[in-house]
Parts: C-alpha cells; sequence; structure tokens
C-alpha cells in the first residue's frame, strides 16, 4: 500500500467543506472528500506552520515549547519554531528503513531555512523555490511594480520587503504551469512516475498555496469577484495596518483568497488524474491535511494571529482516502490533532515505531475505537487554547492574563462574546488542563527562546538601508 499526503498551508476548512458564508468551488477536493473518511473535529496542536509539521512528521507534541535547538536564520523568531529534536524519528526515516520509498516535494520554504532539518528521511525531495519572503532574488528592483498591490504610499520595497521579495521572485512567470502551485503538483506527478516501480512509497507534498501572497492567475478570483478601480492586495496585512479598507477592497481580497484555493484545487485534480493513469487508486492511501486557516474579516481583520484561536485559524482539514470501500463517506466527529497522522500511517504500512504523544486512527476509522480527547489544546507563540465540545478558553501563558477569554462555543458558534467574568469555574477547570501539560502553574516561562539576531533576509537589507 502506497500513502501520499497532500498538505495545503493556510487552507480553511470552512471553506472546503462548504459551510463557509461563501461558496469557494473546489471540484476535485470534493470528489476526493466523497471517498474519503472526514475528520471534522481535527485541530492543529503547536501552530503555525513550523511547529505544525513537526507535528505532522514525528507524531510528537510541538506545544509547549520545551526545546533549546539553534534556529538562527529562521524567520519568523517566535516560540516553537525550529527545527525536528535530533532524539524524535520521523516518519520519513521509519518508512525508509522499512523498505518504502520515501519523497518529499514542497514549497514551504520554512522548512528548508538554515539550521531546518524536515528532510530527513527522504529518499528524494524537490524544494521548489520563491513562495513569500523566499531569499531567491534580490533584484533588479527597478523590474518590480507594488504600485499594483498596494496604496501608493506604502508601494515601496524599504515600507513593504516582503512583497518586494515576492515580487522579485516572481519576474520570470509568463503562464499558468510557472507559478508555484502547479510547479509542486507537477514535480509530485512525475515523482509519482518515475517511482511507480518502487512500490510502496511514500509522498509527502507540501504545498505553500493559498498561503500570501494571494496571488492565482487573476481569473480564478475575477470569477467571485472584480472591480475596475480596486488594487489586488495579495498581502492584506500588509495593507490593514495602513488603511481601513473599503466594502470592495473586502469583497476583491476575498476574491483573491477564493481563486488560490480554486487554482489549488485545480491541481490536485492534475495529481489524481495520474493517479487514475496509473491506474493506482487501489492500492494508494490518500491523506489531505492542511496546517491552520485564515481570517476572513471573521472578526474585523485577514490573517492569521496567534491570540485567535477561533475555528478559522486553528481547525484543519483532514481528511484519509482509503481504498476500501468501507472507509469512504464517513464522517468522524472525534477530536484529532495534526500530530495522530504519524502514527496512522506507520500502521497502513504495518510499521512499529516508539510510543509517540499522537493515535492511530485507523481503529477509530474502523469503528474499533472511539475518539482518545475529551479536549485539545493548541499553543501558539506564548497564547494556548483549550477547546472543550462546549467551550474556548485562550490565555496568555507568559505573562499573567488579567483578561482570559472564553466562549460558549455551542450558543455563540462564531466565539464572539467574552463570558469569562460570568463562569470563574470554567476557566479554573480549563486553565487547569493546560497546566496539567506544562507541568506547571502559570505564567510560564518556556524551554525554547527564539534567538533574535540578525538574519540574511531582503527585508534585513531595505531597513538597513533606509536608516544608512
Amino acid at each position: 500500500m502506497n500513502t501520499i499526503v497532500i498538505c495545503c498551508d493556510t487552507l480553511r476548512a470552512d471553506v472546503v467543506d462548504h459551510t463557509w458564508e461563501d461558496h469557494v468551488d473546489t471540484p476535485h477536493l470534493d470528489r476526493l472528500r466523497e471517498t474519503s473518511t472526514v475528520f471534522n473535529n481535527a485541530w492543529g496542536e503547536g501552530e503555525p506552520t513550523i511547529p505544525m509539521r513537526r507535528g505532522f512528521f514525528t507524531g510528537m507534541r510541538s506545544y509547549p515549547w520545551r526545546f533549546h535547538i539553534d534556529d538562527r536564520g529562521s524567520v519568523p523568531n517566535i516560540y516553537g519554531w525550529h527545527a525536528i529534536p535530533t532524539e524524535q524519528t520521523t516518519l520519513a526515516e521509519h518508512l525508509l528503513l522499512n523498505g518504502v520509498a520515501t519523497g518529499l516535494i514542497a514549497d514551504v520554504y520554512h522548512m528548508f531555512k538554515p539550521t531546518m532539518n524536515f528532510t530527513h528521511g527522504f529518499m528524494s525531495y524537490d524544494y521548489i523555490r520563491g513562495q513569500e519572503s523566499d531569499r531567491v532574488r534580490s533584484g533588479p528592483l527597478s523590474a518590480i511594480n507594488m504600485k499594483s498591490y498596494l496604496p501608493d504610499e506604502i508601494a515601496n520595497p524599504t515600507d513593504r520587503p516582503g512583497i518586494a521579495q515576492y515580487l522579485l521572485n516572481m519576474q520570470d512567470r509568463r503562464g499558468e504551469e510557472d507559478y508555484l502551485a502547479p510547479r509542486v503538483f507537477r514535480s509530485a506527478a512525475r515523482w509519482i512516475q518515475d517511482n511507480h516501480e518502487n512500490q510502496p512509497f511514500f509522498l509527502w507534498i507540501d504545498s505553500f498555496t493559498p498561503h500570501e501572497c494571494w496571488d492565482p492567475p487573476m481569473h480564478f478570483a475575477d470569477q467571485y469577484f472584480k472591480a475596475e478601480d480596486v488594487k489586488d492586495y495579495i498581502y492584506p496585512q500588509m495593507v490593514q495596518n495602513y488603511k481601513t479598507l473599503t466594502d470592495d477592497e473586502i469583497q476583491r481580497t476575498k476574491a483573491l483568497y477564493y481563486g488560490y484555493v480554486t487554482f489549488v484545487d485545480k491541481w490536485i485534480g492534475y495529481l489524481l488524474s495520474v493517479l487514475t493513469d496509473l491506474g493506482m487508486w487501489e492500492d494508494t492511501v490518500i491523506c489531505f491535511v492542511s496546517d491552520h486557516g485564515t481570517e476572513l474579516m471573521d472578526h474585523t481583520q485577514f490573517g492569521k494571529t496567534a491570540d485567535a484561536m477561533h475555528p478559522y485559524n486553528t481547525r484543519l482539514n483532514f481528511w484519509i482516502h482509503h481504498p476500501d470501500p468501507a472507509y469512504h463517506g464517513k464522517t468522524i466527529d472525534a477530536y484529532v490533532q495534526n500530530i495522530d497522522l504519524m502514527p496512522t500511517i506507520l500502521s497502513i504500512f504495518g510499521v512499529e515505531g516508539e510510543a509517540v504523544d499522537g493515535y492511530n486512527l485507523l481503529p477509530v476509522m474502523s469503528g474499533a475505537q472511539k475518539g482518545q480527547r475529551d479536549h485539545v489544546i493548541t499553543g501558539w507563540s506564548s497564547t494556548a487554547g483549550i477547546r472543550t465540545p462546549e467551550w474556548l478558553l485562550m490565555l496568555e501563558t507568559v505573562n499573567a492574563d488579567a483578561n482570559p477569554r472564553l466562549f460558549h462555543s455551542v450558543s455563540d458558534p462564531k466565539e464572539e462574546h467574552n463570558v469569562a467574568a460570568a463562569h470563574p469555574e470554567v476557566v479554573s477547570q480549563l486553565q487547569g488542563k493546560l497546566e496539567d501539560l506544562i507541568g506547571g502553574s502559570l505564567p510560564t516561562t518556556y524551554t525554547h527562546q527564539p534567538t533574535m539576531e540578525h538574519n540574511a533576509t531582503f527585508a534585513q537589507w531595505a531597513q538597513s538601508n533606509l536608516v544608512r
């Protein structure tokens, strides 16, 4: 049995399962969903990008931030953003040692930064360059037009170096196949074709799309909303802190995200068609996951922040397509987290690994077991969220939190009304669950202390030139 994991960054679960307020076209994922077991209650464990992938790869909790590891050069400098600890064995390492061909195709550039080690155990890997602030090109600045994507007053490299870096990286793009999502999924398709004789195999495909910059071929966005006098704010966080967005600007920015989702769905469909051409559906498991979502003006802004542990940010896509029809079209409401994927895939291959924090989900899928959790805890920088079927509590953990935020998710599904003052006993109970996990009372001091030192980035150079 082969296994392919498709991981999409920043892909909201409610957009893909069509419970979001706007419909977004994802026909290829819709068909995959119909023949999958879908976990409706999947939540991130240690957020965002890098801690999540550590959990995916090792089955071990990333949170609390308990490792002292060299993280120089690994922007952003936040809690938990570091390499896989050497004492943890990765999924790919286990499989390779048991005769499984392993491959990694990714454009998630954070995985390949200095001091990172996410290629461990992969007998081949392809790093697709150019996403966001990936340090691919440093000029010429005269070749990029930032005014198409920013208000004129801040459309320069020193004010918004992140967008400048991305536009420099995209200079050679000419047609749709030059975009990053097609490059990822075409490379993955080639890997499958090349390794068709090397079965069983394990392939991890990691698409940064639809993470910012929300920059699809624009006809994908135009199908959702188009206004001639509105700019394409492909990185809206860089704009919303400067100005208040108009209604048309909000709708166009949402359309950029929706179009990017439809675009990546198209190329997932391309990959799935290769499996059809090779006749591999009968012996291939496909896992479809995401690392987190993003806010689409749910609570008045775009983007994701550590202090917003709401479903739009921390609920995951988590589907498993198994060739056995008994697993098709099932939905499971038990709590699962990203750390459960690793032991589940080991079980699919019949490989035994050391004990991990995650759970093998195959018995849950078959109905032999129920879920193992009555709550989930998510760490994101210095904020932690404790979620039960009824409540969400968000706490600042490094400094004393004078304003805990408690939401009654049953009566307030959008989690807009803080009721902590009315339910101190619930705050105390849920805080106790968090303190049990971290092994002490709040506030706490984490072992991992981010290295706040120079990193060789375009942003650093632009800022140093600004003050020179």
